[in-house]
């Protein structure tokens, strides 16, 4: 580039070079500074380098007609014809830079993130050059190539990924779209997948892999009028040392379409969240706590001991009720009124159970498609639906699991 403004500093120093390279001549200093010959003679006139050694390498270079002599037209003609090629350069690489620009952000689609600048890199290099592009995109071309010699590594990645992901959209399936990351990467363990929770967490959300979402719940327990007061036992803690301990029971509605429902009680134990007791019916009378409390009865073997924690619900105070949870020598707890979080338990059950049944959908087609569809998952829940508090166990898993290591050893 032609300077049309020299510092007093750089034409010393220009000077000095001449005079300090033996066997130089004008045209070679003039072309390594980057200016016209003409003007380093003038330079050198200047500075009284104007000996007879000095004029002899000007005329020497055969391109300037000696030291001091002003600059002719034609070399005046040749200095602006030199600009003008710069500028049109100029004006080329300019182009292309915003050339370049303009692609980008189509290509990045809204992104900017570094791997997508490397993409874009390895898609136009034949066009622009690599070293143009990373200029333009403000990248390492060290950085660039590292990321492009990766690319095998990148693509097993994608495929692993892509491998997992079908081991999970599997198991989802297998349990009707219930699972999240958690129980899949315990399945995927057990089936001897080493497997970190993150990746699989990531994977299934790259891929869309997900569960069912909860519907906004409706409330169905009717506080009972004047019913005995009972303290509350549990307090919230909703834990147990062993089984058959302590127990909590609910209501939960089923919607079978045309503003009619199927009941379902509950009794599950706190221990490992084992749903021991219950049962269906087109009514919320008393009979039906009862009879899941009967039932619950039959699968222990026995009650005795054990507290029976639920709502103020009107079934759960009524005389028959409690007459029935004396006969299984159960003591009663209950929690507040109005306070669904002394009751949490149970209702996570029934959000579970409704979220995983109907995924989505607001009713059954029936009562017989509702029972089979509750029948169903209500049994896969006892001894293969993996739950947290179970370190992702099943809940019969976890209570053989405690009994075994509980078990005193025969002498």
């Amino acid at each position: 580039m032609v300077r049309k403004f020299y510092p007093e500093e750089f034409k010393a120093d220009a000077v000095e070079l001449y005079s300090s390279t033996p066997g130089a001549t004008i045209k070679e200093i003039a072309a390594d500074l980057g200016v016209h010959e003409g003007t380093l003679s003038r330079w050198l006139q200047a500075a009284g380098v104007t000996s007879p050694t000095a004029a002899g390498r000007a005329d020497d270079g055969g391109g300037s007609s000696g030291a001091g002599v002003p600059e002719t037209a034609a070399e005046e003609l040749e200095r602006l014809r030199a600009e003008v090629k710069r500028l049109r350069a100029d004006k080329s690489l300019l182009e292309t830079e915003r050339e370049i620009l303009r692609k980008a952000a189509k290509y990045f689609g809204g992104r900017d993130d570094l791997v997508s600048r490397f993409q874009f890199v390895a898609e136009f290099h034949d066009t622009y050059g690599v070293k143009r592009l990373c200029e333009v995109l403000q990248i390492g071309r060290s950085s660039y190539y590292k990321w492009r010699d990766g690319a095998d590594r990148r693509a097993e990645r994608v495929a692993a990924d892509a491998d997992l992901a079908a081991k999970a959209s599997a198991i989802t399936a297998q349990f009707d779209g219930t699972y999240g990351s958690p129980r899949v990467t315990a399945e995927l363990r057990d089936a001897g997948v080493v497997v970190n929770a993150k990746r699989v967490a990531r994977v299934m959300r790259e891929h869309g892999v997900v569960g069912v979402h909860l519907r906004k719940k409706v409330r169905t327990t009717v506080p009972a009028k004047d019913a005995p007061k009972v303290p509350d036992l549990l307090e919230r803690d909703f834990t147990a040392d062993a089984p058959n301990r302590k127990y909590v029971g609910d209501i939960t509605y089923l919607p079978i379409g045309d503003g009619q429902f199927l009941y379902l009680a509950t009794v599950i134990d706190c221990f490992n969240r084992r749903l021991v007791g219950w049962q269906i019916a087109d009514h919320m009378r008393d009979t039906l706590v009862i009879e899941a409390l009967d039932a619950a009865a039959r699968e222990r073997g026995s009650l005795a001991g054990a507290i029976f924690h639920s709502d103020n619900g009107r079934q759960y105070c009524s005389d028959d009720f409690l007459a029935a949870a004396g006969r299984h020598g159960l003591t009663l707890s209950r929690g507040a009124v109005g306070t669904s979080a002394d009751n949490a338990l149970a209702e996570s059950f029934n959000a579970a159970l409704k979220r995983e049944t109907l995924q989505g959908e607001r009713r059954w087609n029936g009562a017989r498609e509702c029972r089979k569809s509750v029948f169903r998952w209500v049994t896969r829940y006892n001894t293969r639906r993996r739950h947290s508090y179970c370190d992702y166990m099943s809940p019969i898993d976890f209570e053989n699991t405690h009994l075994a290591t509980t078990m005193p050893i025969a002498g």
